[in-house]
C-alpha cells in the first residue's frame, strides 16, 4: 500500500521547499524557508515514527545542516545531494539508512554503467536509491540531472527500470516539471512507474492534498510511495497537515 514519505530539503543552509524547475547558480524560486534548523524535522519524523524519508542537499553550503539531520535520525534518513563514489560510504557511516546519487551516474548525457555498478558494489545494492527525477519530453519522460537542468538520453520506461533494479534497493522519482508548483501529480508518470517497477519507488512532485495519496495508491496499484512537500502544513502550505500524513501511513501498515 501507499505510504507517505517525509523530507527535508536543504538550500543554502536552511530547510527550504522550492519549485524544481527553477534551481540554478543564482538560486530558486521559494515556497518556504523554515525558521526551524535540519534537526528540528529529523527530530519530529523520528518522534512519530516516519521512516524512509528523504533528506536532499539542493547545492552547496548544506554539510552542516545534512549531518545535524543524521545525527539526529540515525538510519531514518536517505540522503542524496552530491553523492559520489568516494563520499557515499561516509554519508552511510554518518548516519544515513542509505544513499540516493543521481547525477554521479551520467557523463555527458549518458548513464554510466562502470560508474553505477561501481557504486552499488562499494556500498552494496541493499543501501542504494537510485534518482529518476525526470522532465516530460516529445516520447516520454528523460532523466534529468545537474540540479533538474540537463536533459539526458536515457528514458524512464520498462527497460531502464528493469536494468537498474538489481543495482539498487529503490528509485526516488521526482518530476521536475511539477516540483513544488502545489498544481496536482504527474498522474500519467506515476501510472507508468506503477506498471513497470517492482522494487520500492517514491513518486515526488506538485502534490496537493491528503487525496493524492489515494490517487497514487489507485494509480499505481500500490506500488509507488508519495512525497509531499510544499502542500505540507509544517512547510507553510495549507493542502494538507502532517498528522493526516501520519494517520495515513498508520491504516498503511494495518492493512498490510
Amino acid at each position: 500500500m501507499t505510504k507517505f514519505r517525509p523530507c527535508i530539503d536543504l538550500h543554502e543552509g536552511k530547510v527550504k521547499q522550492i519549485v524544481g524547475g527553477s534551481l540554478s547558480d543564482s538560486g530558486a524560486d521559494t515556497n518556504f524557508v523554515s525558521q526551524h534548523k535540519s534537526s528540528f524535522f529529523a527530530s519530529l519524523y523520528k518522534d512519530l515514527g516516519l521512516t524512509d524519508g528523504h533528506l536532499i542537499s539542493l547545492g552547496p553550503n548544506n554539510q552542516a545542516a545534512v549531518e545535524a539531520a543524521l545525527k539526529c535520525y540515525p538510519k531514518g534518513l536517505q540522503y542524496g545531494g552530491g553523492v559520489t563514489l568516494e563520499n557515499a560510504t561516509w554519508y552511510l557511516e554518518a548516519g544515513a539508512d542509505k544513499v540516493i546519487v543521481t547525477s554521479f551516474l551520467f557523463e555527458h548525457g549518458e548513464l554510466s554503467w562502470s560508474r553505477l555498478s561501481d557504486i552499488s558494489s562499494e556500498v552494496g545494492a541493499h543501501n542504494l536509491v537510485i534518482d529518476l527525477s525526470c522532465r516530460r519530453s516529445d516520447g516520454g519522460w528523460v532523466v534529468a540531472t545537474d540540479r533538474w537542468q540537463t536533459l539526458t538520453r536515457t528514458p524512464i520506461n520498462q527497460e531502464t527500470i528493469e536494468q537498474l533494479q538489481p543495482y539498487c534497493s529503490e528509485f526516488l522519482i521526482h518530476s521536475a516539471d511539477v516540483e513544488g508548483l502545489r498544481n496536482g501529480i504527474d498522474k500519467d508518470l506515476v501510472s507508468l512507474l506503477g506498471d513497470i517497477v517492482s522494487i520500492p519507488a517514491t513518486y515526488a512532485g506538485g502534490a496537493t492534498d491528503i487525496d493524492d495519496l489515494k490517487i497514487v495508491q489507485d494509480l499505481s496499484n500500490g506500488k509507488v510511495d508519495l512525497t509531499i512537500g510544499s502542500a505540507l502544513d509544517i512547510f507553510g502550505g495549507s493542502g494538507v497537515s502532517l498528522n493526516e500524513c501520519v494517520q495515513w501511513n498508520k491504516k498503511a501498515q494495518q492493512s498490510n
